[in-house]
């Protein structure tokens, strides 16, 4: 296999595993606004996901270590990932308690999940870190966890082999979620309900169908997602590997957000949307242009992402637009 082949099938894999966490985090925002409610909470749920799962899977490695067992790598891996769920859950509660139950106002509510939780990360992190006597991390075995999958033979198939069948659990988990997120939004009667109570809460109040639950459900279920993106990032990101980085999630959040929009609140265009955003993060390692600053590469997704914003507000295309409730509170009384 020539080198330039070789180099695109490298950096197709590496833009496919820093997809990973926008994918997550993506649909955790799509199914949030499918049910109306706009949570710019994401890259807070990300961050609680991020430290929570490093956090639980390095006490419970200390605590079987003290007791003079050996930590199951496996066991490490779930309650890391349990934890990351709960925590993008918990922050997505809190929301969803203020902009349903209150009806406070859901651009400031997110906006200051986002701003809670990068601080309650970072300050845990640091804490976790003192106890620790340096930094916080988890056994090299846990951290194998997190590596690519050894498939055998289907990993020696050329150019099919890296492309499928090189990656870790994680991104294979990010597309049976996508899937089935797309079953359960365009086909299940429960889907249909909530997309009903996005695009219009009071018809389908008088449907019957329980708006709050609705709203409550969809929310925490998207922080969950959120948090499990933060858990790539902290546990399986080359940048992390299972080490806690300093404000390690990075305006992943804030990508995933404008994602949204870029995928029309679909969870298959979200898996493409996120391999072109995931391809901008990585491309500067791969394809690096003579003279120009790596700073400038580090804005690529950024500026994709303003090019994104322009073109959707003026493409307005009815069947791609965003839940009509979106973003606004439902008042029963109103019905």
């Amino acid at each position: 296999m020539s080198y330039g082949i070789t180099n695109i099938l490298n950096f197709l894999n590496m833009a496919v595993l820093a997809s990973a966490p926008l994918l997550l985090a993506t649909l955790g925002e799509i199914l949030t606004e499918k049910s109306g409610n706009l949570n710019l909470g994401v890259e807070g749920m990300m961050f609680m996901g991020a430290i929570a799962s490093l956090g639980a899977a390095y006490s419970y490695e200390q605590a079987v270590t003290l007791a003079g067992g050996m930590p199951s790598p496996l066991l490490a891996t779930l309650i890391a990932a349990g934890a990351a769920a709960a925590a993008g859950a918990l922050g997505a509660l809190i929301y969803a308690f203020l902009v349903v139950t209150l009806r406070a106002n859901q651009n400031v509510t997110g906006l200051t999940l986002t701003i809670f939780g990068t601080g309650f990360a970072n300050f845990f992190g640091e804490l976790i870190g003192k106890q620790a006597g340096g930094f916080v991390q988890v056994s090299a075995a846990t951290k194998a966890m997190f590596g690519n999958l050894d498939m055998g033979a289907l990993s020696q198939i050329p150019v099919l082999g890296p492309l499928l069948f090189r990656y870790n659990w994680m991104v294979y988990f990010g597309l049976v979620a996508m899937l089935v997120m797309a079953w359960f939004l365009g086909r299940s009667r429960r889907g249909l309900n909530l997309r009903a109570v996005g695009e219009n809460p009071a018809t389908a109040d008088a449907a019957g169908v329980n708006v709050a639950r609705y709203k409550y459900m969809a929310t925490i279920a998207g922080g969950a997602l959120c948090g499990l993106g933060g858990m790539y990032i902290s546990m399986s990101s080359t940048a992390c590997a299972g080490v806690w980085v300093h404000n390690c999630v990075n305006g992943y959040g804030w990508l995933a957000v404008a994602l949204v929009i870029f995928a029309t609140w679909s969870p298959t265009r979200a898996w493409l949307c996120g391999l072109v955003f995931g391809g901008l993060l990585v491309v500067r390692n791969y394809y690096p242009i003579p003279g120009l600053p790596m700073q400038i590469y580090s804005m690529f997704p950024y500026i994709a992402t303003i090019l994104v914003l322009v073109f959707a507000s003026i493409r307005q295309v009815k069947e791609h637009a965003q839940p009509a409730s979106c973003g606004l509170n439902y008042f029963r009384e109103e019905r």
